[in-house]
């Protein structure tokens, strides 16, 4: 099991970027998917991106495509979200969430129920 920190949050303004990192403890790391939640005040926890074990797959929910980027460095056991042309409704908690090798990840890459370890979350606020 790993334990997961994320880091890199912040008050920005409209435009700005920010790159969050998830680091993880656990020589298994590299075996593990890793997804980025995020859960703004009085709204439901939502999908954001996640990336396969190798890092050769990513996905993104529509409103983030083109601007944000899911990556991995496993020598690292880090994880990065770096969110570009950031806009006030991205303002949120982002959690990252991980998952030791999950089945059919291509199907239940969305779903907060995939992943077993959760971080703590990072506030990212963002000001128009």
């Amino acid at each position: 099991q790993v334990q997961l920190v994320e880091s890199g949050g912040g008050l920005v303004q409209a435009g700005d970027s920010l790159r969050l990192s998830c680091a993880a403890s656990g020589r298994t790391f590299s075996r593990y998917a890793v997804g980025w939640f995020r859960q703004a005040p009085g709204k439901e926890r939502e999908f954001v991106a996640a990336i396969s074990w190798s890092g050769g797959t990513t996905y993104y929910t529509d409103a983030v495509k083109g601007r944000f980027t899911i990556s991995r460095d496993n020598a690292k056991n880090t994880v990065y979200l770096q969110m570009n042309t950031l806009n006030s409704e991205d303002t949120a908690v982002y959690y990252c969430a991980a998952d030791y090798d999950p089945f059919s990840f291509d199907r239940t890459y969305s779903a907060p129920r995939t992943y077993n370890t959760w971080g703590q979350g990072t506030q990212v606020t963002v000001s128009s």
